[in-house]
This record gives structure tokens, sequence and C-alpha cells, in this order.
């Protein structure tokens, strides 16, 4: 895209503030009946990080997230973004505080196009209501103009211009996950949440989806949570890596302190030799 290539870029040149996103965590404890799916959680984020969360099936990752992102209401612990105490916000609120949320499961609308789906996005952003939207007023005209520029941008970001006007349902896979990954970014995030984005994926698709990853963190300082099994594409891209196990924190650091941290190979990793 050229635009994140060198060129002026509506989403790179956002100013710092717009782009803050400060997230803490404290004593997050999550229960399901007798099951305690996050014990004491503490955990943080800085703005322009890239922060993976690691862990077997059942640790508890999925489950942080749905907390971040309002879907699950904890039953201990706070949880602040930007420095304002969002742990009982609704999600929709939470979306328009700066937080964007990609899914383990995709979440499109399979018999809308692409562009479709990814301007569903932009609600949070109109400011029209419907009575000026049905006359189609020359205020409202301008800011699908905006809508539109922004769309197209990610559009070519993510190198989806011939399928723009495709059915979602037609894509394959891989592709589909490219589509909600442009629909959480058209919400303008300041802080995006993905939960396995690789999964499914081609070596082929994950080798694109690592560089537009790598790319929205350093040009746009993206300020990214990745939930992610693939531990070489974890390896590679995260600046830092949370484990979890049963619902406990079992270790933080950087790649290289955590591929070799004893409990952590115990526990989920393994033989790390393999590992790029």
């Amino acid at each position: 895209m050229k635009a994140f290539r060198g060129e002026p870029s509506i989403f790179a040149s956002a100013r710092p503030e717009d782009k803050r996103a400060e997230l803490e965590v404290k004593n997050l404890t999550l229960k399901f009946g007798g099951i305690t799916a996050l014990n004491k959680i503490n955990f943080s984020v800085n703005t322009g990080e890239l922060v993976a969360i690691i862990g077997p099936n059942g640790a508890g990752k999925t489950s942080l997230l749905n907390c971040i992102t309002g879907y699950y209401k904890p039953q201990e612990g706070q949880i602040f973004f930007n420095d304002k105490e969002i742990t009982n916000l609704p999600t929709h609120h939470l979306t328009k505080i700066g937080i964007g949320r990609t899914y383990q499961n995709i979440e499109l609308f399979p018999g809308m196009t692409v562009l479709s789906n990814m301007m569903l996005a932009r609600h949070i952003h109109c400011s029209y209501n419907v009575g000026k939207a049905s006359v189609f007023t020359k205020s409202v005209k301008d800011e699908e103009v905006r809508h539109r520029e922004v769309l197209e941008e990610l559009i070519d970001f993510l190198e989806m211009q011939s399928l723009r006007k495709k059915l979602v349902g037609s894509l394959p896979y891989g592709m589909r996950k490219r589509v909600e990954l442009g629909r959480a970014l058209a919400l303008e995030p300041k802080l995006l949440v993905l939960d396995e984005p690789f999964a499914g994926m081609t070596l082929e698709e994950k080798e694109d989806m690592v560089r537009f990853l790598l790319e929205l963190n350093e040009a746009w300082n993206q300020t990214m949570i990745l939930v992610e099994h693939d531990m070489s594409v974890v390896m590679s891209i995260s600046k830092r890596i949370m484990v979890l196990d049963f619902g406990v924190k079992l270790a933080e650091g950087s790649p290289d302190f955590i591929q070799n941290h004893p409990q952590v190979i115990k526990a989920y990793l393994g033989d790390t030799s393999t590992i790029d």
C-alpha cells in the first residue's frame, strides 16, 4: 500500500495522543461456577507494543481477551485503558474508546461484499442520523467520501484490490481472515486485539499476515495483543510474551527469555531447538 510505504497515510499520520494505548490488568479473576478460568492475573501493554499471550488449550487466553474487550465480566480485579477503568463497560463502549478485535472463529457476513463488511466498522465514526442519510445531504456525502478513503487505503494495504466487490462467503478461509483484520482496522483502534489470526492459514497466507502485522506495528505504531499457537510466528514478531497455564500467569518476558524458561518449556513449549 503506497501510503504505508513512504507516502502520507490517513492512519500513520494520526497524532500521538490519538494512538495512545496503555492497558493495565490488575489481579483479574474470572470464574465459571467452580472453575477458575483466570486467577489474579496482572498484565500490561504499552503504546506501540506487540505483545503475545500463549499457553496450552484451556489456559485462559481467550477468556482474558474476552475480559479486556467486555464480553466477560470478572469477579475480581480491574482493567484500565489510558488511565480510565473499563472493567465493567459494555463492549460497544470499549469499541468507541479505541479497542478493536478479531475473533478465533471468523465473525463476518458471508452474504455481503468485502467492502460492505468493512464499511460496517465505520458506524462508530458516523456523525449523521437516519434523516440526513435518507436525503443524502452534502455533509453526508463528504463524510461518506472520508469513510471510503479509509477503506480504500486499508484495501490497498491488505492487497485486496480485486476482492472489494466479492462476497465474503466466496473467499478462501485465509483471505476471510484478512478481511476480518481489515474490518477491525477500519474501526481505527488504538489497541488491536487479535485472537488466533493465523489459525487455518497456509504457509503463504501466514507470511502475508506476518508482513501486515509487522508493518502496522512498526510504521503505524499500532499497539497489539496477539493470542496465537504458532510459536515460530510468536517468537519472530512479538516484543514481549506472557504465558498462561490453567488460568495462572506462568511467565512474562522477551521471546528469548520465554523460549528458555524451564517452567514454560515443561508446561507448553517442549523442545525449543526447532523454533527459529
